[in-house]
């Protein structure tokens, strides 16, 4: 069987529509299974196969651009830019209430003031007494943001009067010169740095899920716990990660004045 690489170049050096056929056909089951993945952040009247659709455009996409010569693997590139594609059709609805994000961005707050006060990541139990609402209403406004709890480049406002988020610094790899490599690097170890410091169960839930890439429910049955517990967790991971870089701006902002590309 060819390999990923070898249809691409069927196609792009020969013509071969066929093996671009081949190449859909092998990496639909990978879209379904990443549409299937963030469905949990759709709005409710996003069907599964609207993301299946947008991540199809994606591979299409990668298909045109990919560049063997950045030494990147065609499945690699091709993931990245299904991913990308899908998460940009959820966006792109922007369906979450008012209210919910008016919930996130407490919590969000809530986990910022505390950390900043304590000096290391606060419990549960400080955060819900913070709040002056109990553990298990704190759990329930976790799970009710779910839908919110969705970290992109826009999310990372450097400049809170204009708006100017992170994406807006954010260039082409293929065309980044040697100081906008060093910069994406730079912001790597920041971003990197900021993980590390969340508490271990929402380090293990973002890395079993972003990348050994599995579901809500198959990481409850690793940790033990049930499928809801799971998405609190990420909720909580994914507020604080936003607390985190809000408080890291003064850091992220000469990097990023440097441009710092994907």
């Amino acid at each position: 069987m060819r390999s990923l690489e070898d249809l691409w170049r069927a196609y792009k050096l020969e013509g071969d529509r066929k093996a671009k056929d081949e190449i859909i056909m092998r990496c639909l089951p990978m879209i379904k299974a990443i549409a299937s993945r963030f469905a949990i952040f759709a709005s409710p009247s996003q069907d599964v196969n609207d993301l299946i659709s947008a991540g199809i455009i994606g591979l299409l996409d990668a298909i045109e651009k990919f560049d063997p010569s950045k030494k990147a693997s065609f499945k690699t590139y091709a993931t990245y830019r299904i991913k990308g594609a899908i998460l940009d059709e959820i966006r792109a609805l922007d369906w979450v209430p008012r209210n919910v994000r008016e919930k996130a961005q407490i919590l969000e707050n809530a986990y910022a003031a505390l950390e900043q006060k304590l000096m290391r990541p606060p419990t549960e139990e400080e955060v819900a007494e913070y709040l002056k609402i109990s553990v298990d209403k704190l759990r329930d406004m976790l799970l009710e943001v779910q839908g919110a709890a969705l970290l992109t480049l826009d999310d990372i406002v450097l400049d809170e009067e204009t708006g100017e988020s992170i994406r807006e610094h954010v260039v082409d790899k293929n065309t980044a010169t040697p100081e906008q490599k060093m910069a994406y690097e730079e912001a790597k170890k920041l971003l990197a740095r900021a993980i590390e410091g969340l508490p271990e169960k929402e380090k293990l839930v973002l890395s079993l899920y972003y990348y050994e890439e599995m579901t809500m429910k198959e990481i409850g049955r690793v940790l033990g716990v049930s499928e809801s517990r799971v998405s609190q967790i990420h909720s909580s991971a994914i507020l604080r990660l936003k607390g985190k870089l809000k408080m890291m701006k003064g850091e992220l902002m000469p990097v990023f004045e440097r441009k710092a590309y994907v």
